[in-house]
């Protein structure tokens, strides 16, 4: 409970001091003192709550909040980074300015002569042009509004952009993924993956209704979903995910579960999954014979679930552990992260989604600090990983610099 409330509290702290940030840009700077600086501190204080709103509103199923809410996350987000990219040019600007400023004052302060007339009497000297320096603060002002219309309207045009990307179908992957000990039989064995669908407030049937098509489409051996594939209960949900036991496959469709799944009811989400016909591995392997040869596919739990309670932790040696080691294993594992323990049991490619390929650039910068791999093919320890993008998003409706994906993932004989 306490570190609930001091995360909370920390979220808090973070998006208040975001907000004063914002506003002083963008209201204090480019305001004279008066009502519309005093309607802006209002619009900044409102924003500022809209954002906890929405994570809580979206959970007690007040979903007209999550368009609003998200979209300003999104805007908020490029806000700042815009803003904290202009921070250098601004203050080398205010400098300059500074500089020209004092240059000028010496001769703007230097005494006028006398002058002398011919009568010996003192005449008043003619009228010399002085440039002055501009004490009017007008300078600053402009040069405030300028960055400001600046940063709002490049804000505005990528989160534009992003919405569009991240509402448009999945961008097909198509990968070639060599194992050394892929019998010669199998060479060329398909694996369509998926992973962080993310139905909920913003994304419902329709949007499972055009990855299973698009996944049918490719006619692939096996099916791999692995994880957050919801955001909700199976009482608001399960409606939207029922297209899923239409997909198709010669060899079966398998699902493991991701954190996502233990916000939203992990256990009737694995008995609702199987029941629409995907093969749920939980800390388990499959055999998968064909006529070329036997492969080994494995599953482990999020690595999330050992703080829940709610399930068995992932455990590598139940999936992995006493199997024939002349055998490929392909193994199932929702965060990239897991193939530090998977590479221990020898793994020869491991199956993730998670990080969304960043979803948001340059927040993928920030992801590469926590996993290994953030999209597309990567190693760990001798383990090759391979990470799709993911076909839905989470928060804001925004893809920048990373499409939603669904992958077919090709194996070769090396």
């Amino acid at each position: 409970m306490l570190a609930t409330l001091g995360f909370v509290g920390f979220v808090a702290l973070v998006v208040g001091l975001i907000h004063f940030y914002l506003w002083r840009r963008l209201v204090r700077d480019t305001t004279r003192p008066g009502r519309w600086r005093r309607v802006g501190a209002v619009a900044a204080l409102l924003l500022a709550l809209l954002v906890p709103a929405t994570m809580a509103g979206t959970q007690a199923g007040w979903y007209w909040l999550a368009w609003p809410g998200y979209l300003w996350l999104a805007l908020m987000f490029y806000l700042l980074v815009v803003l904290l990219v202009l921070e250098v040019p601004m203050l080398v600007t205010r400098l300059a300015l500074r500089r020209r400023v004092t240059a000028a004052e010496p001769a703007a302060a230097a005494p006028e002569p006398v002058l002398v007339g011919a009568a010996g009497t003192a005449e008043p000297p003619a009228a010399v042009a002085v440039d002055q320096p501009d004490h009017d603060p007008s300078r600053r002002l402009l040069l405030a509004r300028g960055a400001a219309i600046f940063a709002g309207l490049t804000a505005a045009g990528v989160t534009g952009y992003g919405v569009r990307n991240a509402m448009g179908p999945p961008h097909l992957d198509r990968v070639q993924i060599p194992l050394a000990k892929l019998p010669r039989g199998m060479d060329g064995l398909r694996i369509a993956t998926v992973s962080d669908i993310h139905l909920g407030p913003l994304r419902g049937r329709e949007h499972t209704e055009r990855i299973v098509a698009m996944i049918n489409r490719l006619d692939a051996d096996l099916v791999a979903v692995v994880g957050d594939m919801v955001d909700g209960s199976v009482a608001e949900l399960g409606n939207a995910a029922a297209p899923l036991r239409d997909l198709r496959s010669r060899y079966g469709s398998f699902f493991v579960t991701g954190n996502h799944e233990y916000y939203s009811g992990v256990e009737e989400w694995v008995r609702e999954v199987d029941r629409l016909g995907l093969r749920v591995l939980q800390n388990v392997r499959q055999e998968i014979r064909t006529p070329g040869g036997v492969l080994d596919l494995a599953g482990v739990n999020d690595v999330s679930a050992a703080g829940t309670g709610l399930a068995a932790p992932a455990d590598y040696a139940a999936a992995l552990g006493d199997r024939d080691p002349g055998r490929p294993v392909v193994l199932l594992a929702h965060q990239p992260i897991a193939a530090v323990e998977a590479a221990k049991f020898g793994v020869d490619l491991q199956l993730s989604g998670h990080t969304h390929g960043g979803q948001i650039v340059p927040f993928n910068l920030a992801v590469k600090l926590e996993q290994p791999v953030v999209s597309g093919l990567g190693e760990v320890d001798g383990t090759k990983v391979y990470v799709t993008n993911g076909a839905g998003f989470w928060g804001p409706p925004v893809r920048v610099g990373a499409n939603p994906q669904v992958t077919l993932v090709e194996l070769r004989t090396p």
